[in-house]
């Protein structure tokens, strides 16, 4: 297969599972996330590099956000939301953290492929992304791409999208966004 077939592959996969994220799933995690003082990101490997690049553009518009782990982290509140990134849901050290999160009264939400996981019983909210995964066995069409990366892919593009959404619901542009990005570089 030459380079750029790949890429159509990919990019219908990505289309397709994409297409399948329901609108209303995707507002409910939105108000959670408005209703948050702080929005905690917790993943592991590539979900929580997505989790990263998230808590990044939720600070260039204005709003409170840490990842988990990270030495600048603040203390989890009352009415704080740890938005954990997880493909099988199943994942230790967030399912810790959703635990910890519960008892502190805090808020969770998750982002995975399998709604039905122990951190998905526990959540207060949950978006799934319907992606193949050799981590999740419920029957799905398959990838041509290795392990997780589709889920990996579309949780990047699908937390993107929710930043599109926050800029419409906060009514900001761009470049405001852009004079909270940093500086000293």
């Amino acid at each position: 297969m030459k380079k750029l077939q790949y890429a159509d592959t990919v990019l219908a996969e990505l289309t397709s599972v994409l297409a399948q994220v329901d609108d209303a799933q995707a507002e409910q995690l939105i108000e959670k996330i408005c209703q948050a003082q702080t929005v905690f990101l917790a993943g592991s490997g590539r979900s929580g590099l997505a989790g990263k690049a998230f808590a990044m553009r939720l600070g260039h518009l204005g709003k409170q956000a840490a990842v988990i782990g990270e030495t600048m982290t603040p203390p989890f509140c009352p009415g704080d939301l740890l938005l954990a990134c997880s493909g099988s849901g199943e994942s230790g050290a967030q399912l810790v953290l959703a635990q910890k999160a519960k008892r502190l009264q805090g808020n969770v939400a998750l982002v995975t492929i399998a709604p039905d996981s122990n951190i998905g019983r526990i959540a207060d909210c949950i978006l799934e992304i319907p992606a193949p995964s050799p981590k999740v066995t419920a029957e799905r069409s398959a990838s041509i791409q290795p392990m997780a990366s589709l889920f990996e892919q579309s949780l990047l593009l699908t937390l993107d999208v929710l930043i599109l959404k926050l800029i419409d619901r906060y009514g900001m542009d761009t470049d405001e966004m852009y004079r909270r990005h940093v500086n000293l570089e």
